[in-house]
């Protein structure tokens, strides 16, 4: 269990990660717009939205991959924009990118050996892989097969787990189910509600599939063309009709 390396907040809880305002653009197009988020420790929070939302770029401002143009982002209190972006997983932030990235020619556990790099991960080792075997037997099976040589749902398993591996407290997942087939994706969700429910940690759940992953966090936000055009908890995005009909298909 890594309920003592995770720790969680309860109705109190503190404000991990604050993003305001933030604007995004690649080559004069604005990719994100205004976009402000709030994420307390040891929620779970998805954000939803169809393809060329701004989804994947939110997360990459986060990580420090691309820039802002305006806007603030803080975590724990610290303006994240001026910590450099190899420095960021040092302060406990995994992020776990789309189309999973593993290293095919090494071995999976070596590649979860990488997501421990950091002296967060080495220090919780032992107890971290024990968690991520626990959640995806199958990886504890193919430990010694090479990444490439996997299924994409074990590949996306691997990624998770390399993001776990990390011992961190803040994981950024970007679109765990695309491309696997929906029993493979359904699980991917179960392990990720699992992690989240058992060990507090907190999530941001970038997402596609609406109805999964609205109905597993506490709070949400749709994002259209670069903007926040809703948000609220999970049973009011639910019950809000224009999600409803343009994403549940009701």
């Amino acid at each position: 269990m890594l309920a003592a390396i995770f720790t969680g907040g309860g109705t109190n809880a503190a404000m991990m990660l604050a993003i305001e305002g933030l604007s995004v653009s690649y080559g004069g197009l604005a990719a994100l717009r205004g976009v402000s988020v709030s994420v307390e420790e040891g929620q779970f929070v998805a954000i939803v939205g169809p393809n060329g939302a701004g989804k994947t770029t939110l997360f990459k401002a986060v990580s420090g991959v691309v820039p802002a143009r305006s806007g603030a982002i803080t975590y724990d209190g610290r303006d994240l924009l001026a910590i450099p972006p190899h420095e960021r997983v040092h302060l406990g932030i995994a992020h776990v990118p789309e189309g999973r990235q593993v290293f095919a020619a090494m071995t999976v556990l070596e590649n979860l050996e990488m997501g421990a790099y950091s002296p967060r991960g080495q220090r919780t080792w032992r107890q971290n892989i024990d968690r991520i075997f626990a959640l995806f037997p199958v990886l504890a099976q193919r430990r010694s097969q090479l990444a490439g040589t996997l299924s994409g749902g074990e590949q996306q398993m691997l990624a998770i787990g390399r993001g776990i591996a990390s011992s961190p407290r803040l994981l950024l997942l970007d679109e765990p189910s695309m491309g696997l087939a929906p029993a493979i994706a359904d699980h991917i969700f179960d392990s990720i509600a699992t992690l989240h429910r058992e060990d507090k940690v907190t999530l941001i759940l970038v997402e596609q599939r609406v109805a999964e992953a609205l109905e597993s966090c506490d709070y949400g936000y749709v994002l259209e063309t670069g903007r926040v055009v809703l948000e609220g908890t999970h049973r009011d995005l639910m019950a809000d009709d224009r999600v409803r009909q343009a994403y549940l298909g009701m």
